[in-house]
């Protein structure tokens, strides 16, 4: 009679442990291991990510075209993965004191990309985005396109909400045809129709490359969804399984990203090479 109360506190305390441990860690992989899902996940806290091994990926320095970048900034980026058979997304995870996702004159935003082989082949193209003849596709997240989609406008006010204006002409101008004509004025790369300069409806683009300095735009239906965490940015990056990366096969994968605060921007940027990637077939 005497064990049981000792053996009832016991038994509560190691109730109580069980639940203060939270969701379990995921595990760590040597490579990047694309668990299969009957969905995808387009959240960064979804819970699925709970279930899919983590690679912690170094981060290199871009010395190797100009612009460079000579000294280190961020070391490293957690790496998961999650495929429906059809299409893959990808979660990146690393450390940044500073959110960055104002595009303002001098300022710099957040950003990190995926990259993976247009054809999947036993002789992957060089890292460093592709070759003549062997490219490269790419997808790209910012932080100022994300701010964009979740409701930031591009206003004066929204950007500089202590700003006081005096006069604006399209503002000023009469409401309608007036006011739209001053508009596409000022407005140039808007009223061409080039999409860089918003509004936009993905915080993602699609990229392809044969080579340092030949990335351009490319036709794609990537998407994708960041948030900040405590310690940083937690992106999930989600797009079609390339030709020839199908369940039960492996090809390669490479990941960059960029710190806003540091000036980081186009080709200054921390990156890694070729990371192994597995793609896991339906169970």
């Amino acid at each position: 009679m005497r064990m049981r109360p000792v053996f009832a506190v016991a038994f509560s305390a190691a109730l109580l442990g069980a639940f203060a441990c939270g969701p379990r860690e995921p595990p760590t992989s040597a490579e990047v291991v694309a668990v299969s899902r009957a969905s995808i996940p387009a959240d960064p806290a979804d819970a699925v990510w709970h279930e899919a091994p983590v690679h912690v990926a170094p981060l290199l320095l871009q010395d190797m075209v100009e612009p460079r970048l000579l000294q280190a900034s961020t070391g490293a980026v957690r790496v998961q993965a999650v495929t429906d058979g059809a299409r893959v997304a990808f979660r990146l995870e690393w450390a940044d004191t500073t959110a960055d996702d104002l595009p303002l004159p001098a300022r710099f935003s957040d950003a990190c990309a995926v990259q993976l082989p247009t054809r999947v082949q036993a002789d992957v193209p060089a890292p460093q985005m592709g070759e003549a003849g062997r490219p490269v596709e790419i997808v790209l997240w910012r932080a100022s396109w994300q701010a964009v989609v979740d409701g930031r406008g591009d206003t004066i006010q929204d950007l500089h909400p202590r700003a006081s204006v005096d006069h604006y002409p399209f503002e000023a101008a009469p409401a309608g045809a007036p006011r739209q004509e001053m508009a596409a004025r000022y407005s140039p790369a808007r009223a061409l129709g080039n999409t860089m300069a918003g509004p936009r409806e993905r915080p993602v683009e699609d990229l392809v490359a044969e080579g340092p300095g030949t990335l351009k735009p490319a036709a794609g239906d990537s998407s994708g969804r960041g948030r900040r965490t405590r310690e940083g940015w937690a992106v999930v990056l989600s797009r079609r399984l390339p030709a020839g990366l199908a369940p039960g096969t492996r090809s390669q994968a490479a990941f960059a990203v960029w710190e806003g605060a540091r000036e980081e921007a186009g080709s200054r940027k921390m990156r890694t090479g070729w990371v192994p990637i597995l793609v896991e077939k339906k169970p």
